[in-house]
Formats: C-alpha cells, sequence, structure tokens
C-alpha cells in the first residue's frame, strides 16, 4: 500500500467525522469529502513529516468547509438595516442560535445593534467600521462604548465571578413521588436538555441535579451545573459547561466538569469533554472515535438526541412490560403521566431510552410541557456489569422495582431530580 493510501486509511474516519459535524447537506458533504481527499493527494508531495498527516488533512478540510460556507453566506448575508435578525451558526443538523444574547440585542436601538454586530460577530476592526459606517473613528468609539453598556443593562444574567459557587440546597431524602398513567394522548414536547445532564446548553443557564440512591432514598452526589459561554470545537460552535460535582454530606470534595456542547433548531449534542490525568488537563473531542463515543456520542454521526420530540411506536409499553424495535440509539414517548412530588401534580410524559449509551441500561425521563425534567429514573438489566458486583442485581436490591424490556428483567438503581421542581 502506497504511504498516502495507508495515511488516509487511517485518518479517513476523522475527516468524515469532521466534514460530516460541519455540513447540513449529506449530499454537499459526501461531494467536499472526494473534493479534499484529492486536493490531499495532489499535495502529498509537499508534506514534509509523515507523523503530521492527521493535522495536515484536517486543516484541508477546514479550509474546504470554510470555502462552502463562503458561498452559503451570500445567501445569508445581512444587511446593516436588517440587524434584528438573528445571527445564525449552521451545522449538520441545523441552525444554532444564542437566545438569550440575540433577545437582548432586540431591545436595543437600531444604531446599537448594529455597531454590536459588526464589531462582535463580523470581527471588524474599528477603523473599518469607521470606513463603512462613513463616520470619525471617535464616533465608532462612543458608540460602541454606549452600546455595551446599554446591553450590560439589559442582559438578564449577571456576570459571573471567578471561583464563584452557588450550590442550591435539594432535600438530603428523595421526596415521596407518585407516577400514575394518564388517559390522555401523549403531547409532544421541546426537549433541550443535555441527555444525562438536564441542563440546556444556552447563555445563561444554570441548574443543580442530584443522585438519590434506592431503596435509602439519600442523596449521593450533587451537581451544580452552568454555561459559562461560547466555545468553539474544530470549527463548530457550541457553548462551554461546568459541572461541580460533590458528595452531599462532603461538599467540600468538588469533582470539577467541563463540557462543550451544541444546541441546534433540531438536535442537542456533546461536541467535547475535558478530563484530567496526573494532573494534566485533556480533551476528547468528537474526532477522537472511540475515545469520545462511547460516553458522549449519540446518534448516527454523533447527531446527538432530538429536541422535537413525539411518540413514534418504536417503544411499547403497558404497565411494567416494555417491547421495542431492535435499532441502535432507541428513544421514544411512551406514554403520558401525572407525576405528583413535592405535593405538586405534573402533566408529564415519559421518554424511555433503551440501551442507547450503555449496554445493560434502561432510563425513564418524565418531561413537562416545558420539556423539563421532572423525574428521572435508572434501570440496570439484572446482569449488567455483573463481573465487578459478582450478584445479580434482583439479589442485590431484591425490594426495588423491576421492569420487563423485550423479555429481559430491568431493575431500578437510582433516581435524579432537579432545582426545577422546587
Amino acid at each position: 500500500m502506497e504511504p498516502f493510501e495507508a495515511l488516509l486509511h487511517a485518518y479517513k474516519n476523522a475527516v468524515e467525522r469532521f466534514v460530516y459535524f460541519r455540513l447540513p447537506s449529506t449530499t454537499d458533504a459526501e461531494d467536499l469529502i472526494q473534493d479534499i481527499y484529492l486536493t490531499a493527494y495532489q499535495n502529498f508531495s509537499m508534506l514534509k513529516e509523515q507523523s503530521a498527516f492527521k493535522a495536515w488533512i484536517i486543516s484541508i478540510a477546514r479550509n474546504k468547509c470554510n470555502d462552502y460556507f463562503r458561498k452559503q453566506a451570500k445567501m445569508l448575508e445581512i444587511p446593516l438595516d436588517a440587524i434584528s435578525e438573528k445571527v445564525l451558526s449552521y451545522g449538520r443538523q441545523g441552525v444554532t442560535e444564542t437566545s438569550t444574547v440575540y433577545e437582548t440585542l432586540e431591545l436595543l436601538g437600531g444604531r446599537d445593534r448594529q455597531i454590536l454586530y459588526l464589531y462582535y460577530f463580523r470581527s471588524l476592526p474599528q477603523s473599518e467600521i469607521a470606513n463603512r459606517l462613513q463616520i470619525p473613528i471617535g464616533t465608532v468609539k462612543s458608540r460602541l462604548h454606549t452600546a455595551k453598556q446599554r446591553f450590560k443593562d439589559k442582559y438578564p444574567y449577571a456576570p459571573e465571578h471567578k471561583g464563584e459557587m452557588i450550590m442550591n440546597k435539594l432535600p438530603e431524602y428523595l421526596p415521596v413521588y407518585s407516577i400514575k398513567p394518564s388517559d390522555k394522548q401523549p403531547f409532544a414536547v421541546k426537549w433541550e436538555e443535555l441527555m444525562g445532564w438536564f441542563l440546556i446548553p444556552k447563555c445563561g443557564e444554570k441548574l443543580t441535579w442530584g443522585i438519590y440512591d434506592l431503596p435509602s432514598r439519600k442523596c449521593d452526589r450533587i451537581y451544580d451545573m452552568r454555561v459559562t459561554g461560547r466555545a468553539e470545537i474544530h470549527g463548530i460552535e457550541g457553548v462551554e459547561l461546568t459541572a461541580k460535582e460533590s458528595d452531599y454530606t462532603k461538599k467540600s470534595e468538588i469533582v470539577d466538569r467541563t463540557f462543550v456542547a451544541q444546541l441546534t433548531d433540531t438536535h442537542c449534542r456533546y461536541l467535547a469533554a475535558m478530563q484530567t490525568e496526573n494532573g494534566i488537563k485533556k480533551y476528547v473531542t468528537f474526532l477522537d472515535g472511540d475515545a469520545f463515543m462511547p460516553n458522549w456520542g449519540f446518534g448516527e454521526h454523533n447527531c446527538g438526541n432530538e429536541t422535537n420530540l413525539k411518540k413514534k411506536g418504536e417503544i411499547l409499553r403497558t404497565g411494567q412490560q416494555i417491547k421495542s424495535v431492535e435499532k441502535p440509539f432507541l428513544l421514544d414517548i411512551v406514554g403520558r403521566y401525572d407525576v405528583t412530588i413535592n405535593d405538586k401534580t405534573y402533566d408529564t410524559v415519559c421518554v424511555m431510552d433503551i440501551e442507547t449509551y450503555n449496554p445493560g441500561i434502561v432510563s425513564e425521563q418524565y418531561l413537562d410541557q416545558n420539556g423539563r425534567t421532572i423525574l428521572w429514573r435508572r434501570f440496570n438489566r439484572d446482569d449488567w456489569a455483573f463481573d465487578r458486583y459478582q450478584k445479580t442485581w434482583s439479589e442485590q436490591l431484591p425490594n426495588n422495582e423491576q421492569l420487563t424490556v423485550n423479555s429481559k428483567n430491568y431493575v431500578h438503581w437510582y433516581d435524579c431530580i432537579t432545582d426545577y421542581i422546587l
């Protein structure tokens, strides 16, 4: 095998993941990938170090993607007199917008919106803004200062202070709750929370949630989460989130986690996660294959979980008996339920997830009509992690609730609630 062919074979998955992530059209992505390979082949002799092949071909892919979007941008150009329109960022699964920022911009006058847009979104230097608007640069400085102050005054969230930690008080023990099937048809819902972490990845969002062991009902772990700002991974825009994890009774023992995630008009997905090894912070991203996908990936090409949920009929539930089709990334609404917790009753739909991100695990997630989690419950297949525990879960937790999913037994392990319901 020729050196180019061998290197391309080793890294083509990373190239294809990169392109499929960025382009909204699969057909366009496929055409662009072939163009990238052709360009790389034609210029391979210019590569001095073959050890740098991955970075080199990804840089070609990035440039090709940028060229693609420059052509698309001609159709999306936002005129100065229509600056109130939202600035859009396109990815494979649709349109991304940082809604809180743009909603605040809507509250400003036209001149303020205009100059903030040119300075922050177009990244134009003040001299170029002065030329474009045909005003003195001193006037640009003055208008920019005034516009920034007016934006701060209207922005609904206070600025974060470095090192700040606000841990909302969750109850030490899980409140008693009831789940009753409803005769009403399940409603469709807009679900924008990060799968498994409950926070919506939009600027200004924050949330506290806890894990409650069963049957003790005692809180084991607590997570204080917030979106810290905008971020970009491999040219794809999202937001950075932090999670401070601690033992409920030892809140001084804190583990800091950092993620990057993206919310589009149709999907929500992780782009990167940070982990610390031997005191070194290491990021794993969507281009890192098996190092990323088992824990953070979901959907074809990690498109993420759907945000527009409605009952598909792929998972059918009757009481504790569940049957489903056989397919990867299986997640569906299975019914409508009245969930009563803390003496308040919520009208919810139950979203079930059958072994989508971890073999042997089933979850129930009860969402209200705002798309927010009221209650999340985890069930382990009876033989899940048997080598580690040396017992089945029905032996370990004989009094816990059980489900039968496609003729296999699953045992209720723990629940999660968030401060949304407090």
